[in-house]
């Protein structure tokens, strides 16, 4: 299985830093690594992030979306050569670069089989959006917000209730149907990344919540392989009140072939999954989602209707 890879952008001074620390810290028991890119000649976050990760590795001097996009991926390649491997990498971009070339790089599919993007992670900084509107109409901003699968409202203690009442509905339009999460310090739900395989313990038949209180998830499975075409228009019925989803699915037509399926914000991926244990079902699906977006009676009725 390839190792899950979370890229993390943001304008400069947006917290992207503290974010990463709390990713570190949290009693997740995955072995995190962490690349850092600054853009100056000193890596001031790579020392902040040096205790925290199992490998910490600084890419200074230059922007990984361009001079040092080679740099990149041998440091990607020397992760994956360690001894332990670890179980997820969190690539942090300089407040000035541009994340989509790195998604492009990251979306190889030579580079895919080992180290899969999870997610991409735009950070907004509620104060200087609330003090600067016109932060909102830089082009680098605009591109960083495009590249999001989630957007990351920082700083939100900061702001008033009516500030950030005005402030939703500008990143909604900068970055429409994105999912926004409103933060204090970097404090993102750490359930919703690295998820690993979640497919080893009982299925529970109503949604469960997180630790997190926001969001809920709902498990699926099939005995039964499943029709790509119905399964493509079930998902772009749900995707609207998904945060993300994953699951190991087999189609019609393509038994033994099982495909990793992966939806974060509005981006869905396949690709070949490692053969299943023998006491698994062959569709395994799992589904998250803020509290009371699941629908599951409905939901479920949708996931069954597309068995083969």
């Amino acid at each position: 299985m390839a190792i899950p890879v979370l890229l993390v952008s943001g304008f400069l001074g947006a917290g992207k830093t503290t974010l990463i620390n709390h990713l570190l810290t949290q009693p997740h028991g995955r072995r995190l690594a962490a690349v850092v890119n600054d853009f100056g000649a000193i890596n001031i976050d790579a020392e902040l992030l040096s205790a925290r990760a199992d490998g910490v590795v600084a890419l200074q001097n230059g922007c990984i979306c361009c001079s040092l996009q080679g740099d990149l991926l041998r440091t990607l390649g020397l992760l994956l050569r360690q001894d332990p491997v670890p179980e997820g990498i969190i690539i942090e971009t300089s407040g000035v670069s541009d994340p989509a070339e790195i998604v492009r790089s990251l979306m190889d599919p030579v580079i895919w089989r080992e180290a899969a993007l999870d997610a991409v992670l735009c950070l907004a900084d509620a104060r200087a959006l609330a003090d600067r509107p016109a932060l909102l109409q830089d082009p680098l901003c605009q591109s960083q917000l495009r590249a999001a699968d989630i957007i990351v409202l920082n700083k939100v203690d900061e702001v008033s209730a009516e500030e950030l009442a005005a402030l939703r509905p500008r990143l909604d339009a900068a970055r429409p149907g994105c999912t926004i999460l409103e933060a204090v310090q970097g404090a993102v739900p750490p359930e919703l990344f690295f998820t690993g395989d979640p497919w080893r313990g009982s299925i529970p038949a109503a949604p469960s919540r997180f630790s997190t209180p926001r969001f809920e998830t709902m498990s699926w499975t099939s005995d039964a392989p499943l029709s790509l075409p119905r399964f493509q228009a079930a998902v772009s019925r749900l995707a609207p009140r998904l945060v993300r989803a994953k699951g190991i699915l087999q189609f019609a037509g393509r038994e033994g072939q099982p495909m990793l399926f992966q939806m974060v914000g509005q981006r869905a991926t396949f690709s070949p999954a490692p053969p299943p244990s023998p006491d698994a079902a062959p569709v395994r699906l799992v589904l998250i989602a803020e509290n009371g977006r699941l629908r599951p009676e409905a939901t479920t009725a949708l996931l069954e209707s597309c068995r083969a």
